[in-house]
């Protein structure tokens, strides 16, 4: 049974709304930039007229064992950055140089046989009788075998208990008697059950605890009794024992209680509303209290981990991972991550879908926003898992991507679609970069914002940079009418260099075409516009836009790129989407959700200012996780900075050995002890020894060698290229970690999957 679903299986309680209607609505702030761990205030959500004093029983209630309160007072450790922390279990530090119970075992045979014989001889007096004189000093006439005087006989019995005594001192210590005795006590006693490590790491459903005082149970929700909110407290826990919460209800309360806790002014509505909703207050605007389609993963909402494998139970790992599950959680997401991996190898169905229905859980829950970006539709979740669907291309979508990220500012804009047409052609670009491109489109879209109130549509940008020359006397014809004569110089000064060959001019308005497609028919139309064409003339209604300036609030977006039979524009567009998502992410004046991006096949979307964006997400409480299929799709000078940008780097089973060499690289080298086991034949002239040596080597067939070890400390990789490349099983994957906070793990080998 799944302990880290508790309500997997169930479905809303709440009555549901439209995607449609929903995804477009203002969703509530969660607090201030200043402040993560204060989040801002909780949504307080009205019971509508007629509903009931509490949300209805889930259509099939918990199954035994699988309750909430059970999850909830599960231990849940503290352990090193991404270990599976529900139900783990550390096991105790190894000595090195302990000795194999076996062996151990083994050893203390011999010894007690060697000391059983000694005794014997000396008992039989085949080793003479000079041990007995202190006897026949003390007791004359007293033998062991021969009745003598009481005294007598009491004296010869001390006598021999000491002899015994000292012979299973000496031996016992020669055979570690006394570590054995340890050891099998603790075995008889319980304390060290043998069980596979895994089992011992990570136990998957762990007994159900016992209740602890209502001052430390999580059911009672203690903190709220200990505020002032007893009323709020009892209806929760009456939700917890009765099954009508799950683990994303509470996630939600707690983080809006949380909000509470940095406004007491807010205390007496938030009572209100659990009161009036039990389990569904604070709902997240889409009124959704979990996934509808279910779970593809394990998840831990208290701690935001998702689990995507198990540690390889292999000398490889270090002690405290070996055989514990591997999870993620925005603490390491928080550094940006890459995996690397030929199709199939799991790394979407098995990283990316897991991580992206995660953060579509902690965004119920109000804690997180997500966007995945994918060209395979509902590979990363199904639709009804997010409030935003954008399928660019496709004429039933009811969301258009902004082209110019939702701002107003003529340089930003251009910058992040610069970066979007041009960024991956750094070489053939004058500096190296997009900045130039980007202000030869600032020059143009500055002056035709100013003219028209907003941005030009994608067929009025490609004339215009086509150098299209009724478009460009119009406008300049327009800047100098409305006497705007700042714009007119920069109109001006971009048709002074538009002329060069090779300039970006140029590149821009080859790249803007390829979005200038029948297919794209009614997409990219900026706000302003009146028809799909952008100029004003009636068409079909557009879809909504949509603009990544809205992950201030706890929005799922998926994004389609239209991969099939667009491939180019598909990499144009999703370098734009990572593009306004480190822009906008850093841009937000609320930081205290996590931000998310989910790229799905990253080919030809890292660039140079790509990559400094990822630095500036880091710190600003977001994140990236990036796929590939080899490191082929990044241009050659990029490899290596991108492999140092991210913190959590994974690579896949399958991969080549051009690929598994810079992971290689960037994990480096580690002192490890060596031993050099040398054999050498013996010879001989006595000819005794030869004869035993010519008998040997009859019957073994070998010659007569003597071995030599030789221990030594050296570096070596802690993963070869060669090892990566050609002995990882399908399935696996190594993988290393570093939290925002900057503690990282070794490589990990792990095997991907629950």
């Amino acid at each position: 049974m799944d302990m880290e679903s508790p309500h997997r299986g169930q479905r809303a309680d709440s009555a549901q709304g439209s995607q449609g209607e929903q995804s477009g609505a203002a969703l509530p702030r969660q607090g201030s930039a200043h402040d993560r761990e204060a989040p801002g205030p909780p949504p307080v959500e009205q019971a509508p007229p007629g509903s009931p004093a509490r949300p209805p029983k889930p259509a099939h209630p918990p199954r035994p064992g699988s309750r909430l309160a059970d999850w909830l007072r599960a231990p849940r450790p503290e352990a090193e950055p991404g270990i599976w922390r529900y139900g783990y279990r550390p096991l105790p530090p190894r000595d090195p140089d302990r000795v194999p119970t076996r062996q151990l075992l083994g050893g203390a045979l011999v010894s007690f046989l060697i000391a059983w014989l000694i005794w014997s001889l000396l008992y039989n007096g085949y080793l003479g009788r000079y041990w007995l004189w202190p006897l026949e000093v003390l007791a004359p006439g007293a033998t062991w075998k021969q009745d003598g005087t009481a005294i007598a006989d009491v004296v010869a019995l001390i006598y021999y208990a000491l002899i015994i005594a000292a012979l299973a001192v000496v031996f016992g210590r020669l055979g570690h008697w006394p570590e054995l005795a340890r050891r099998a006590w603790a075995r008889l006693s319980g304390r060290s059950p043998r069980r596979p490590a895994k089992e011992r790491h990570d136990a998957a459903d762990p007994a159900p605890v016992p209740a602890p005082p209502a001052q430390s149970d999580p059911v009672e929700w203690p903190d709220l009794r200990a505020h002032g909110a007893g009323r709020a407290a009892d209806m929760l826990a009456s939700e917890v024992r009765d099954g009508r919460m799950n683990d994303v209800d509470h996630a939600r309360i707690r983080r809006a209680w949380e909000s509470v806790r940095t406004r007491p002014g807010r205390l007496s509505a938030f009572v209100e509303t659990v009161l009036a909703n039990g389990a569904g207050a604070c709902v997240h605007p889409s009124g959704r209290r979990d996934l509808p389609q279910g779970r593809s993963a394990r998840h831990d909402l208290s701690v935001g981990q998702v689990r995507i494998g198990t540690a390889a139970d292999s000398e490889r790992n270090p002690l405290g991972y070996r055989g514990a599950g591997v999870a993620l959680e925005p603490s390491l997401l928080g550094t940006s991550a890459l995996a690397v991996g030929p199709p199939g190898s799991g790394k979407t169905t098995r990283l990316a879908r897991p991580v992206a229905e995660s953060l579509c859980l902690q965004a119920l829950a109000g804690q997180a926003a997500v966007v995945a970006v994918t060209a395979h539709g509902e590979r990363l979740a199904p639709d009804e898992s997010f409030d935003v669907v954008v399928r660019i291309g496709h004429p039933g979508s009811s969301h258009d991507l902004d082209l110019y990220g939702g701002t107003d500012d003529p340089d930003e804009a251009a910058g992040m679609l610069a970066e979007a047409l041009v960024g991956d052609l750094t070489e053939a670009l004058p500096g190296g970069d997009s900045r130039r491109a980007a202000t030869a489109l600032a020059q143009l879209i500055g002056p035709f914002r100013a003219v028209h109130g907003r941005f030009p549509a994608v067929p009025e940008l490609r004339e215009l940079l086509d150098g299209s020359d009724s478009a460009f006397d119009g406008l300049r014809t327009a800047l100098d009418d409305a006497g705007l004569a700042a714009q007119l110089r920069e109109l001006e000064a971009y048709g002074r260099q538009s002329g060069r060959a090779g300039d970006a001019p140029a590149l821009l308005a080859d790249r803007i075409a390829l979005l200038d497609r029948p297919a794209f028919s009614g997409f990219f139309v900026p706000a302003g516009a009146d028809g799909p064409s952008g100029d004003g003339s009636a068409g079909a209604p557009s879809p909504r836009p949509f603009s990544l300036r809205a992950l201030e609030k706890p929005l799922r977006v998926r994004i389609d790129l239209p991969e099939r039979g667009h491939a180019e524009a598909s990499r144009i567009l999703a370098r734009l989407v990572l593009a306004q998502f480190t822009e906008c992410a850093a841009a937000r004046e609320d930081q205290s959700l996590f931000a998310g991006l989910v790229l799905d096949d990253a080919a030809q979307t890292v660039t140079p200012q790509a990559l400094r964006g990822l630095q500036r997400v880091r710190s600003a409480h977001g994140g990236v996780l990036l796929t590939l299929r080899a490191l082929d799709d990044v241009p050659a000078q990029l490899r290596g900075p991108l492999l140092g940008a991210v913190g959590c780097r994974m690579v896949c089973a399958g991969v080549t050995p051009w690929d598994a060499e810079h992971f290689a690289e960037v994990w480096g080298t580690e002192w490890v002890e060596t031993r050099d086991v040398t054999n050498r034949q013996l010879v001989s002239d006595e000819p005794l020894t030869k004869v035993v040596h010519a008998v040997r080597r009859l019957a073994t067939g070998r010659h007569v060698t003597a071995e030599s070890v030789t221990v030594r400390t050296v570096q070596r990789e802690r993963w070869s290229a060669s090892d990566l490349a050609n002995d990882l099983p399908p399935g696996h994957a190594v993988l290393s970690l570093t939290t925002v906070r900057g503690k990282r793990t070794p490589p990990i080998l792990a095997e991907l999957g629950e």
